[in-house]
This record gives C-alpha cells, structure tokens and sequence, in this order.
C-alpha cells in the first residue's frame, strides 16, 4: 500500500540543452514544462515530498514559483551530456532525505519532456511495484511495426541494404511481428535498495507498465509544436488535462 511508504518525487531539470536551447523552461500552454511536472506531482495526495533537481538557478526560480522548495542545486558534474540519469535521481534523494531528515522508502521520477501525465497510470505503477515484489517500475510504450528490428536495415559500404535480422524478409506485415516495448520517459519508479544502494533502475527485477495511447516526448523543436496541439485539442475536449 502507498500509504504504508515514504515517498519522494524527484523531477529532474538541468540547465543545458542542445536540441532546444532552454528546454525544460519551454512553454506548452501557460506553464513551462517544469511546472507542468510539479503540477501533475501536486495532483498526487500521497507523495510526501515533491523536488526540483537542477543545477540551473533560473530552473529553480521556476520550481520557486511553482511552490516548490528548491533546498539544493545538482553539481555541474551530474548536469553534463554523459551523466547518467541514475546517478543524479540517487544525488537528488540522498540530497533531499538531508534536508529534510527522513528516509524516503521509493521515489518516482517526473522527466519534464514528458508533459502529458495521468495520475491513474502512476498510481498503477507504483501499486504494481509495490504489490508484486519488484526492485523498480518503467512505463513502456508498443514499438510500432516499422520500426521492430524485424523491419530494420542495413547498410554496406556500397549502399547495399540488408535486413537486420535473418528472417526480416519474412515479416512483410507488421501482424507476423513479435510485440516489442520502449521507455516512454513518462514514469520512473524504484525503491531505495534500487536506486540509492545498487544504481540501478530497469537492470534488474523492474515491470513495465504498458501506456497505451499517445506519448509526446519533447526532444526537437517540432515536438513543442506537437504537444501545444494535443494541450490545445485537450483543452477543447475538455478532459480534466490540468491548465
């Protein structure tokens, strides 16, 4: 039960972007994409702490207005290109259980680039990890038939092409193809002994909680312009979308 456990929401906001300059204070709707994440985490009775983990002062000027405490920055080493997610998620809960003198028994992770959240998926993910014995939990999506290793190519030196597989040629409709699944980014979520002791998060013992529906991950410019239609269309349709 989720009641019976400590819990912290870690969301995870570093200053530096390549793909678009600024990334995580971009706009969809009237909140930027951080504050679309504390949003959703305040939606959630049962989380006991809700972070900001950024080593961006303007980020924590925005988790600020948010409400948010922002008690810490992440060290510029956690914040570069080759940090692992892993490490500045375990720095973020290490940080926050000093400053607030508690132990947290799970956290989940909230990527800002993953505005489009339901609280009802992240319940069942945690109920799920909690319920049924595993180290952590990952929300996965169905990867589409054209993109399955059966329908990938590649390619020799003379710009011949090859199936990746054996028996790709086999698979001329997607139906014929095993299911496969990604991370969508849209929830992390592990115990302590996972994270904070073992550095893992998917290595070992995780579930996958199938997402079914769209996903908008923000990692190019036309992905802004994605999700600001989908935030639009929701607010039209009325579907209780926070705003």
């Amino acid at each position: 039960m989720r009641k019976n456990h400590s819990i912290l929401a870690v969301i995870p906001a570093r200053g530096g972007s390549k793909g678009i300059p600024r990334k995580n204070l971009r706009k969809i709707g009237p909140h930027s994409l951080v504050g679309h994440s504390i949003l959703f985490a305040q939606t959630l009775p049962w989380i006991d702490r809700v972070i900001l983990s950024t080593d961006d002062t303007e980020i924590a000027a925005e988790g600020k207005k948010y409400g948010l405490d922002v008690p810490f920055l992440r060290p510029a080493a956690l914040a570069t290109d080759t940090a692992t997610g892993a490490d500045a998620w375990k720095h973020a809960w290490q940080a926050s259980e000093q400053h607030w003198k508690t132990r947290f028994d799970i956290s989940i992770l909230l990527q800002p680039t993953s505005p489009f959240r339901n609280a009802a998926d992240m319940e069942r993910m945690v109920d799920t990890m909690i319920n049924g014995g595993y180290a952590a939990a990952t929300s996965i999506s169905r990867v589409p038939g054209h993109y399955t290793p059966q329908k990938t190519l590649t390619m020799d030196e003379r710009q011949v092409v090859h199936f990746l597989m054996a028996d790709g040629a086999k698979h001329s409709n997607r139906q014929s193809i095993p299911a496969y699944y990604t991370r969508n980014g849209l929830y992390y979520c592990a115990w302590r002994s996972t994270l904070v002791d073992k550095g893992q998060i998917i290595e070992e013992n995780c579930v996958g909680i199938l997402i079914n529906g769209t996903v908008v991950n923000i990692d190019e410019p036309i992905d802004l312009e994605w999700a600001e239609f989908i935030f639009q269309r929701n607010q039209h349709l009325n579907k209780g979308h926070f705003s």
